[in-house]
Order: C-alpha cells, then structure tokens, then sequence
C-alpha cells in the first residue's frame, strides 16, 4: 500500500496540490483522475521522488519516503515500475534489451536469468518471439505493451502508469487496461494509473482519487461513480465522445 498524507506542493504563488490524503491500495488498480491541470501528474511526481513537496507524506508500506536519506529513497525506487505516455523505450536497443537493462542496474541476476525473466515479461503482455525487434519497429500498442513489459521485470511492487492509454485506439486501449489490471491482480502489486480515459476509469477502476483543481474532490469505485451528485465529477465522465451516449437526459 502507499499513503498520501495531507501532501501540498506550490510553484511560486500557484498550489498545485492542496493537502491530498489517500491510500492506494496492494492487488488493485488505483486510478487518478481529472481534467488537465489538475494536478494529477504533480501527484504522480511527488509519490516517486521527482519533486519534493512542501509539506506532508508518502507513507510506502508504514516508511516515509519524504523523510529518507538517499541511499534509503535509492531502495524503494528499485521497487517501482514505471510505464511512461510514449512507452519511452529505447530506440537503439531491441525489446530484449530494454527489459533487460533494468535487470542490470538493479539486480544481480546472471545472463541466463536475465534473458529467462526477459522472455516471461515479452511473453506476459503477449510479445513472445519479438525479441529482437527494434522500438522503431512496432505498432503504438506493441510500444505500450514492451514499456508495460519493462515496467515488471524486476518484479516491483508499485506500479506508475502515466497515461497508458494515450495515442491508442480504443480496441488496443482496453488491451493495455486489461494487462494492466491482470498484471497487479497476479503479482498483488500497488498500481497507480494516471488517466483521462473514461472507458479505462468505468473498465477498470476499482479504487478512483477524482482530483478538482488540486484538491481531493471523490474518491470511490467504478460501480458507484455514475450515481454520485458531483457536477464536477460528472462533466468529466461524460465528456468523451463513448460516455455521453450514455449521459442521463435532463428533464
């Protein structure tokens, strides 16, 4: 589990982020949601060690990280997985490669664990046998689904998704979503994904921080999300061309 805990963060005279409590819960996918600027990607930045918050905590399973030293900050960012908007692969290795170079800084696997754990990961988001092809050389789904695969192979126990669905068309979209999901349900991972995908928040949402102009404004599940009385909220939800279809009609 991580905890945030009355976390603030300010640029100049503008708060970004306005005292956010909440728990990310281990084996669900936790989704952050709101409109652009809201502070969802600050959030993000502040949970990993990109940005230091003015005041409050990000508790990783009861340890503070605000409050470590580095070499302590180095040990749990060896226990995070990221998935970026872009897959931000690297263009000059092949997908063997790129998942095996977290492998190399961060464990001390042999070359034939390595390789082994490489062929579980490409095989896990259904990339068996692309090997040795070259980022250059796959589809924007392929790209999502090789980051996705890079994320988990030095098995973390929290995952960052930014974006995952970003660029992709809706059919490829509820494939990552579904990798995403399957992968914290089967290694009980803490998954935190960042979205402005409504389909991914009603397909996938079991645990759903909704931030209003840097400010915790609902929390709750997928299941209760279109019976709540938040216009905020709702304008958000209906606002993508699939959820409007569905948006109640006002009398």
């Amino acid at each position: 589990m991580i905890k945030v805990q009355n976390i603030c963060k300010s640029f100049g005279d503008r708060q970004v982020v306005k005292s956010i409590s909440y728990d990310f819960y281990k084996g669900k996918t936790n989704l952050v949601i709101g409109e652009s600027g809201s502070g969802k990607t600050t959030l993000l930045k502040l949970m990993v060690g990109l940005l230091e918050p003015d005041s409050g905590s990000v508790i990783y399973d009861d340890k503070d990280f605000i409050k470590m030293n580095n070499r302590e900050k180095q040990s749990i960012r060896q226990e995070i997985g990221m998935l970026f908007q872009g897959g931000a692969l690297f263009d000059s290795m092949t997908l063997e490669e790129n998942i095996i170079f977290p492998l190399d800084m961060f464990t001390k696997m042999s070359k034939e664990e390595k390789l082994e754990r490489a062929n579980f990961c490409l095989s896990r988001v259904k990339l068996e046998n692309k090997n040795d092809l070259f980022p250059a050389e796959l589809s924007g789904g392929m790209k999502k689904r090789a980051g996705l695969a890079r994320a988990i192979a030095a098995n973390p126990k929290y995952l960052f998704c930014d974006e995952p669905n970003s660029g992709l068309d809706p059919k490829t979209a509820i494939v990552i979503d579904q990798l995403i999901q399957e992968i914290t349900h089967e290694f009980n991972i803490t998954t935190m994904v960042i979205t402005h995908d409504m389909n991914s928040v009603m397909e996938i949402g079991e645990n759903i921080l909704f931030i209003h102009e840097g400010t915790s404004w609902w929390t709750g599940t997928n299941k209760e999300i279109l019976t709540v009385d938040n216009p905020e909220l709702l304008d958000l939800v209906y606002a993508s061309e699939f959820m409007k279809k569905t948006r109640p009609r006002k009398s």
